[in-house]
């Protein structure tokens, strides 16, 4: 009989309005599309540090369709997402090119990007947590198991998906709530 390990944690975070600010035009938010157009949140980095400390993988996990759409680049997206990863104590930033009519499994709503990493780590969903500013973000993490914290920026958009388990307008209440749970 073997030694059993434990499976990892880890928080899931979305990454334009969560981890970088979204460029957000007539109440709807959109990716940056230039380096100098991403801006880290003021509380991402003491945020992600509480909860590296809390010892959870911290994976990003962004639809990125503009690529599919022709409005930017692969690269100009792992750019910033290099930015992202110098800058803050993430492990990993997972990404969905793909656009709605593509009808992958990656893309938020469906719970694709989540599933694929708690594979590869691991990570015991019902344990971990997503973090997301839209309801494609509560969906994900809902449907993957996960318990969800919804960042409410008040955008002019619908929230169509279940309840999230927490709700605030903060990356760094959301963390004190994970720690705390």
């Amino acid at each position: 009989m073997g030694i059993p390990t434990l499976r990892r944690r880890a928080v899931f975070l979305d990454r334009d309005g969560v981890l970088n600010q979204a460029i957000v035009v007539d109440g709807k938010p959109y990716s940056p599309h230039t380096l100098d157009a991403v801006i880290i949140l003021k509380d991402a980095h003491s945020a992600l540090s509480i909860l590296k400390q809390a010892h959870f993988l911290l994976i990003g996990a962004t639809n990125q369709p503009d690529v599919t759409r022709g409005t930017t680049t692969r690269a100009m997206v792992e750019s910033i997402n290099k930015i992202l990863l110098d800058a803050l104590p993430l492990d990993e930033i997972r990404v969905c090119y793909h656009d709605d009519a593509d009808q992958c499994d990656c893309r938020k709503p469906l719970p694709g990007l989540l599933l694929q990493a708690a594979y590869e780590y691991d990570i015991d969903l019902k344990n971990s947590f997503m973090i997301g500013d839209r309801w494609k973000d509560v969906a994900a993490g809902k449907s993957a198991g996960c318990q969800t914290i919804w960042l409410n920026y008040h955008y002019q958009e619908a929230f169509l998906a279940k309840p999230p388990d927490f709700t605030t307008a903060s990356l760094l209440e959301a963390a004190t709530w994970i720690v705390r749970s």
